[in-house]
């Protein structure tokens, strides 16, 4: 989700790019090899998710990896494209699910398959399975869970975001409660909906309507509890969030919307069974899903500065953090979103990519051009075989202001977001081909005026989009 900042915060102290390359050498240099668990120890980067992936493969385009670059991640497996996990990963057995090496990065972009084979190709050290507990700025150096003492020259912070989880005292930690933030995560829940009968999902965005989705290949007794009144309230209005909902239950989805969970309930074996409602309702369930947000993964690194409307660790417009050399990407990274002149963080695999790539490529080079990203969200669901319908859509820009929705959702579906002035100022299409998804993000970033009342009346989702193309040409 993109989240806002009522405010903008001081920036962090400026430092040239070629300094932080040239402060990484010489402590590099100087450092003594015995006492240090790392051999590579120039550039290490906490992390082992989306956008620790995409920086590996952006220090092996400059040549500056082989030797020079670590990585410490808390998985047992080397860096993978995680949306997958809560789409083809929890597809049935019989419906080809997704399965590594198949979904490693940077496949998600068209890349290479990164696979722990090709770390090693490259000279990249990787240590799994072993989180950094402790950060000392002074001396350059960081503690794993472990106890491995490591030693860096330039440190980028790439720890992503976990799962907000239901209080334990309410059953939130029961046999059968999960959370999906990792493959180990996946791998739990498959295991619990080979043997579901009823599943209950808590949330209605967007962890809850993708695992409801696959839900649904399985063809199990399920149920979407959230406490607003449609899905997707962050970003669907009311009329969208509905032709999705009749969607869903079109597939046998039952909803349960604007209620509160009082508890998570077990059975005499100890695992969940049932939920309880604030009204003291109670539905029955052998697997319960939990997704209600996440959290930005901090902890170490709260001494390098932190935003406090956002969240997150504080950077600049090339990811620098208050302390020279300490560097912040992906979805723990507040940064200065320069499309809207706002602080935000963003929590999606497009910002991962590309924040890593920006960050990367500015420390490796005399580069200081600000990173420019327009936020784009998108699902894909009911993709496996046999599904009578799939679902894909996609969101560039920002939405505020009034909307005009064109189409039946038969299957498309279009809206624009118009400011008080009639001026585009976010995008969504559902079932577009590919050159009307194409056409979206140079709409949110052009930002042209439009005739409102000539898209309200466009008698489709196509003379909505030419309206809207050919005033980007006015």
């Amino acid at each position: 989700a993109l989240r806002r900042a009522s405010r903008a915060l001081p920036c962090p102290r400026l430092m040239p790019s070629g300094r932080f390359v040239r402060r990484g050498f010489s402590v590099v240099a100087a450092a003594a090899s015995a006492g240090f668990a790392n051999e590579n120890r120039e550039f290490v980067i906490v992390g082992g998710g989306n956008a620790a992936g995409y920086a590996a493969r952006t220090f092996v385009e400059h040549g500056m990896a082989d030797g020079r670059l670590c990585i410490v991640s808390k998985e047992a497996v080397a860096p993978y494209e995680r949306p997958a996990l809560t789409k083809g990963y929890l597809f049935p057995p019989d419906k080809k699910p997704a399965r590594l090496p198949g979904f490693h990065t940077c496949v998600g972009s068209g890349g290479e398959r990164q696979t722990p084979e090709w770390y090693k190709e490259h000279g990249i050290e990787v240590l799994y399975e072993d989180p950094v507990t402790s950060l000392d700025i002074q001396t350059h150096t960081l503690k794993t869970s472990s106890g491995k003492n490591l030693k860096y020259g330039s440190l980028i912070i790439a720890t992503g975001c976990t799962a907000v989880r239901f209080p334990e005292g309410s059953g939130g930690s029961l046999p059968g409660v999960h959370y999906i933030r990792d493959v180990a995560d996946a791998d739990s829940l498959v295991s619990s909906l080979e043997k579901a009968r009823k599943v209950v999902v808590i949330g209605g965005g967007y962890i809850g309507m993708e695992v409801v989705a696959a839900c649904v290949g399985w063809k199990l007794d399920a149920t979407i509890i959230f406490p607003e009144n449609h899905i997707m309230p962050r970003l669907f209005t009311p009329s969208i969030g509905q032709k999705y909902e009749e969607l869903y239950q079109q597939n046998s989805v039952k909803f349960l919307k604007g209620v509160l969970i009082d508890k998570l309930e077990a059975g005499s074996d100890g695992r969940v069974a049932a939920v309880r409602l604030k009204s003291g309702s109670v539905i029955e369930a052998d697997t319960v899903i939990v997704g209600i947000g996440a959290k930005p993964v901090v902890s170490p690194f709260e001494a390098v500065g932190l935003n406090d409307s956002v969240g997150g660790i504080q950077v600049d417009s090339l990811f620098r953090t208050s302390v020279p050399g300490i560097f912040a990407i992906g979805d723990v990274a507040a940064f200065p979103l320069k499309i809207y002149d706002r602080m935000a963080r963003v929590e999606h695999v497009d910002h991962a990519r590309k924040s890593a790539k920006h960050c990367i490529g500015s420390l490796l080079s005399a580069r200081t051009h600000p990173y420019d990203y327009l936020p784009f969200f998108y699902s894909r669901v009911f993709e496996y075989e046999g599904s009578s319908r799939k679902v894909w859509w996609q969101f560039y820009g920002d939405n505020v202001g009034d909307t005009v929705e064109v189409g039946n959702f038969d299957p498309k579906l279009a809206a624009f977001w118009l400011d008080s002035g009639s001026r585009l100022k976010g995008v969504f299409l559902e079932s577009g081909s590919a050159e009307e998804f194409e056409l979206l993000p140079k709409l949110a970033r052009g930002q042209p005026l439009i005739d409102r009342s000539k898209l309200m009346s466009a008698p489709s989702v196509e003379s909505a989009l030419e309206l809207a193309r050919s005033s980007l040409h006015a």
